[in-house]
């Protein structure tokens, strides 16, 4: 942005850095940035706090938590070395896969060159697109046992409905159709703090990975609690392949809540997949959606899940909207389950 470029408002600034208006909010919280006010208050960048903002949304794509993030704008190179190792393995998975298709690609050519027409079904899986689908399975109750096909998973899902939507029963059975899926139920808020501890460091590596992991989370702002402890302690297993979680949110304060989601954000086209459950607007923060996750839906009248796509106006985004609170309603509402019928809760 040149110098005589306009002051731009907080939505226009965010638009251009391609990040949100919260988390604009949040680096000017931390004191990373400091946008201008105008003659009524209102915030606005100008050409130095846009330069600033880009350097740190930058740094953020890097891996780098917020406290990283000041080190290094203050020349301290505190960190520094472990999130560029950190970056480096994100790229070379990244470029082990785009090696992978140049190898199609070229297969292709000198099949093509020979007179060989490669199909419609190779075509679609050199661009990467999935052809068959992962899953296709007869839905639980309070479905009718209508069938729901599953085409991919991106490193991120959420699945998100009302109460009495059924999502928790959609989640379980998503973690029983898919290949190596596990799910992680909210009986992980009832380990005792001295068991989860103990289960953590039994494997040095473990605990010093779980270790660094928490201290990235309070740099960012997260509280570091028996809640945090237990989720970071299942993201960090290989096993499962896929990992489901019920009400990630839960036990998180709002904080946490955003560092824990922009810390798994920033894990890369490459990573595991992971589906969360949840209800929290600061874990699915709309406006923050990217290209490498996928919202499900489990609509109140017990229509079939469906994929709704993040901008207004799409089939689905209002009833998505309208599921969402801020972590201070949803403490309000933790632990409160939807009534079911007797014959329902015999037939699980």
């Amino acid at each position: 942005m040149s110098q005589t470029a306009r002051f731009l408002s907080p939505s226009e600034a965010a638009q251009y850095l391609g990040v949100s208006t919260k988390a604009l909010r949040l680096y000017e919280e931390r004191g990373l940035v400091s946008p201008k006010r105008t003659a009524a208050g209102w915030r606005t960048y100008g050409p130095e706090e846009m330069a600033r903002a880009g350097e740190i949304a930058a740094l953020r794509t890097l891996g780098f938590s917020l406290a990283q993030v000041e080190r290094v704008l203050t020349r301290d190179s505190e960190g520094l070395l472990q999130a560029l190792n950190a970056h480096e393995a994100n790229l070379k998975t990244e470029l082990h896969k785009l090696m992978q298709r140049l190898e199609h690609v070229h297969c292709m050519q000198e099949k093509l060159a020979g007179g060989a027409l490669p199909s419609p079904d190779a075509l679609a899986r050199l661009a990467g697109r999935p052809v068959e689908p992962i899953a296709s399975f007869r839905l639980p109750w309070p479905w009718g046992g209508e069938r729901f096909t599953l085409r991919e998973l991106r490193p991120l899902t959420y699945i998100i409905g009302p109460l009495g939507s059924g999502k928790t029963h959609f989640a379980r059975r998503l973690a029983e159709v898919l290949p190596g899926a596990g799910f992680l139920g909210l009986e992980r808020l009832q380990e005792a703090p001295a068991g989860l501890r103990q289960k953590i460091e039994a494997e040095p590596a473990t605990a010093a990975r779980v270790d660094a992991m928490a201290l990235w989370l309070q740099e960012d702002g997260a509280t570091v609690s028996d809640a945090l402890l237990a989720l970071i302690a299942a993201l960090d297993s290989a096993d499962p392949n896929v990992l489901i979680i019920d009400m990630i949110e839960e036990g998180l304060d709002a904080a946490t809540q955003q560092a824990l989601i922009a810390k798994l954000r920033q894990r890369g086209p490459a990573a595991r997949p992971l589906v969360l459950m949840t209800r929290s607007s600061a874990i699915l923060d709309l406006e923050a959606v990217g290209p490498n996750e996928t919202i499900l839906l489990c609509p109140a009248n017990h229509s079939p899940p469906s994929e709704v796509s993040a901008y207004p106006g799409a089939a689905g985004y209002e009833a998505v909207a309208t599921c969402l609170a801020s972590p201070t309603v949803r403490a309000r509402t933790a632990g409160i389950v939807a009534w079911r019928p007797r014959e329902a809760e015999a037939a699980k």
